[in-house]
């Protein structure tokens, strides 16, 4: 866009912080003319410019308070890099789909309100990118013309690879196979390297090298959380929204027997 080509180098500045993952900014997805299109609420901009990571930057104008940050980013809707949006129904049958957007007429800065993305930010990562895929495959193609010694270590690279994922495999087949004797033999069974296929780190997949398959109890955190909630209501009970009733089971054959009813009843609170 030619406004946006006019924005002087601060405002560019914090332009690129905002469509940063240094912003912290939560990015949502929508459709704008039938185009899909990022765009975020005025609440998470103004955050970002109050953030520590906004405060290191050089060459940008200095933000100290709520006010002067939406001062800022009504100063930037001029040049077009985002603009102010109405959100309307989602696209799809599901409430996850992307929701329609429209451009308002009167543009101006709520941090209430949703504002949609025209500008991609740096493009660099993307020709590195692009410019290093190009030599990959122009490199796969011309292994034929490669020297000996290039295409002999490629060869060793690669069985070494093919070496570490079939021992990743085969150490999966171990550490089952040993899981299911100790299940016969030793219950509840010990695992080997039972964070192995954890979402953790990969020296922390190793450690601890085994483990009993305890399964862990939740029956003791909810006995706690019941008591705490009877200690802080002085050992009463709490209030609830229903009550009892007892009424006489006339079709059972015990003379004394009674049945109990929970009836649900709305709070006079409510």
């Amino acid at each position: 866009m030619e406004q946006q080509s006019k924005a002087p180098q601060d405002i560019r500045n914090v332009v690129n912080f905002l469509r940063s993952s240094s912003a912290g900014m939560k990015i949502r997805v929508g459709v704008l003319n039938g185009k899909r299109v990022d765009y975020f609420k005025g609440k998470g901009a103004v955050k970002a410019l109050l953030s520590p990571a906004y405060g290191k930057l050089k060459n940008v104008p200095k933000v100290t308070n709520e006010q002067e940050a939406q001062q800022l980013l009504l100063s930037i809707i001029p040049f077009a890099f985002f603009l102010r949006v109405e959100r309307g129904a989602p696209t799809g049958t599901s409430s996850g789909s992307p929701k329609q957007l429209q451009i308002t007429q009167m543009q101006t800065f709520v941090p209430s309100d949703y504002y949609a993305w025209f500008y991609e930010g740096s493009q660099w990562t993307t020709y590195v990118g692009g410019v290093a895929m190009v030599a990959i495959m122009l490199a796969g193609v011309m292994f034929p013309l490669w020297p000996p010694i290039m295409r002999l270590g490629v060869w060793y690279l690669s069985i070494g690879v093919l070496g570490l994922i079939g021992l990743f495999f085969a150490l999966a087949v171990v550490r089952l196979i040993f899981y299911i004797i100790t299940v016969i033999v030793a219950s509840p069974g010990i695992w080997i390297f039972p964070k192995l296929f954890a979402d953790v780190g990969f020296v922390e997949s190793f450690i601890p090298l085994w483990e009993w398959d305890v399964p862990k109890k939740k029956g003791k955190k909810k006995r706690s959380e019941k008591e705490k909630a009877k200690e802080t209501n002085g050992g009463a009970s709490p209030v609830s929204s229903a009550h009892i009733e007892e009424i006489q089971d006339s079709g059972s054959s015990r003379p004394a027997s009674r049945a109990a009813r929970v009836e649900e009843v709305p709070d006079e609170d409510s």
